[in-house]
């Protein structure tokens, strides 16, 4: 009897023993002030990187930039004025207002409502907000064309920066978030880059923090394998970036379905690639992973911003060059426009929230050591945007012979750039029963035009049945958009197809007009894109 005591004993010591390891294996700590000081270096980072990169944005297309680079820590000022910032700092607002838990809604209206320009994804949800499309429609591809765009991926840094070690809890709001603006691939980048954010709290191996953030996105998406061969490339070429580079631009620069058939690329996945790029190389220097980051061209002011946000929580604000934090504390108290927010005031405001979500998902919050249940990445279920969607012809609204206009239609002309002459911009009409006609063959179409003050409403006919109505009108914080896709339309059967566009000679309330502006129609078919036969020269 006393023997079986005894084995009941040490049993139990065991399952104690035990059950200490797995709480340690299964929890992560961090001091408060650590905590404080990473979330410091995220944000610090996101302003340095958008700034260093800003005055090469898009100057690079299809090739890597190889002017100088000059910037001062002065410039971080800079930031106050960059997307990659304001835009999440209103998501922030909106919970602020409303809570951690409010519907996806209220986060379209605050940002729709807001003062500041935006542009692609972005602009494509506040439009959607004034015509009554709400998320998770406002980011589908069929009300979205920039449904794949970079703009969800500069904008949930904040998401990993508040989920310290939690990334099922950042991919759970980012998710929400996302779908207001984004769809698949799109939405992807910002689950993954909050990913490496949310473990960079404790995790400084770069190479670790990305392979662990692949684990929440899914493994087929083109997302996964675009950042899949970043890695592989980079295990081949690991002292050159650049020949890494143009055996990636060789493979995935396809047509990108906003902006298909130009160099300029805005895609997700390939400027999260970049992103990627920058990190691998840069090796943990900061001013490295800026350079790389910001040469592989494209969107090289948001890349660098993603980028050394990861760097900046991993560091913490601390670590950061001195010049750097110079920089940033000069300009500590400044407000970001159009929001209430302060570099300070974000990070105690991301601070409060972190250790919040702790609390809520399992953790504990002590005086001089916080915990947190340590959660492990789930991929969520696969979205496509555009499968095999590729651009197959572009016909100008003064093609003659391709669009039978019937009405008063008239060429609206406008200066082009600063020292060009006077160009032919598009077509426009303004009254009802005013109309725009084009056949074509193929699985999709996109008919492009303007967004202006005086816009007005069209119906839309695919094939003789009435699709929907548009409205053309636009005119927020004096912007106004030209060549953006008014309706469009994938998946067809591969027959000939007519669209037809009918003036109502309405507008809305706000309108200065009724016009409607077209200035094109792209022409798409359905096929397998390069990536998915391409070989790297190192493969055999």
């Amino acid at each position: 009897m006393k023997r079986f005591k005894i084995y009941i004993f040490v049993f139990s010591v065991l399952l104690v023993l035990s059950a200490c390891t797995a709480e340690h294996h299964n929890s992560l700590t961090i001091s408060p002030q650590s905590l404080k000081d990473k979330i410091a270096g995220g944000w610090a980072g996101k302003m340095i990187g958008v700034t260093y990169g800003a005055p090469t944005e898009f100057r690079a297309l299809g090739e890597t930039y190889g002017d100088s680079i000059k910037w001062t820590p002065k410039d971080i000022r800079g930031s106050m004025w960059q997307d990659d910032i304001y835009v999440q700092l209103t998501f922030m607002m909106t919970m602020d207002k409303y809570g951690m838990d409010a519907p996806a809604k209220k986060f379209q209206e605050m940002f729709a409502k807001s003062g500041y320009m935006l542009w692609h994804a972005n602009v494509q949800a506040r439009k959607n907000y004034y015509d009554s499309i709400s998320p998770p429609a406002s980011g589908n591809p069929e009300f979205n064309p920039h449904a794949d765009d970079i703009d969800f991926q500069i904008e949930a840094d904040y998401l990993g920066f508040m989920c310290p070690g939690m990334p099922v809890t950042a991919a759970k709001m980012a998710d929400k978030i996302g779908h207001i603006m984004n769809y698949g691939d799109g939405v992807y980048g910002g689950i993954f880059l909050s990913s490496m954010n949310t473990q960079a709290f404790f995790e400084n191996d770069i190479s670790t923090l990305i392979d662990n953030a692949l684990k929440a996105i899914p493994a087929e998406s083109d997302y996964a394998k675009i950042i899949a061969d970043v890695i592989k490339l980079h295990k081949h070429y690991p002292n050159d970036w650049k020949a890494a580079w143009k055996e990636l631009q060789s493979k995935w620069d396809y047509d990108h379905f906003c902006t298909a058939g130009e160099k300029f690329n805005i895609d997700a996945k390939m400027n999260g690639a970049f992103v990627v790029m920058g990190l691998l190389y840069g090796d943990g220097d900061v001013m490295k992973t800026l350079e790389i980051t910001t040469r592989c061209g494209q969107d090289s002011d948001c890349n660098p911003s993603n980028a050394m946000a990861v760097l900046g929580v991993i560091k913490g604000f601390d670590q950061l060059p001195e010049d750097m934090k110079k920089g940033i504390a000069y300009m500590g108290d400044s407000l970001f426009i159009n929001t209430n927010y302060s570099f300070n005031k974000a990070v105690e405001n991301t601070y409060s929230y972190a250790v919040k979500l702790i609390s809520e998902n399992g953790g504990k919050i002590g005086k001089d050591e916080i915990t947190v249940a340590r959660q492990l990445p789930v991929a969520p279920a696969l979205e496509v945007s555009f499968p095999d969607v590729v651009l197959d012809k572009k016909i100008s609204v003064f093609d003659k012979g391709l669009w039978t206009l019937t009405g008063n239609w008239t060429t609206y002309q406008r200066i082009g750039w600063p020292g060009e002459k006077l160009i032919d911009q598009a077509q426009y009409a303004d009254k009802a029963g005013d109309a725009a006609e084009i056949s074509f063959t193929g699985t999709g179409i996109s008919i492009v035009g303007n967004w202006v003050k005086d816009g007005g409403k069209a119906d839309v006919y695919l094939d003789g049945n009435l699709v929907r109505t548009i409205d053309t009108y636009f005119f927020y914080n004096n912007q106004e958009h030209e060549n953006v896709t008014l309706w469009h339309v994938t998946g067809l059967v591969n027959k000939d197809h007519k669209v037809k566009l009918v003036l109502k000679g309405e507008g809305n309330p706000g309108a200065t007009g009724t016009r409607l502006y077209i200035t094109k129609a792209l022409v798409y078919k359905t096929a397998p894109k390069k990536s998915a036969s391409f070989k790297f020269s190192f493969d055999k």
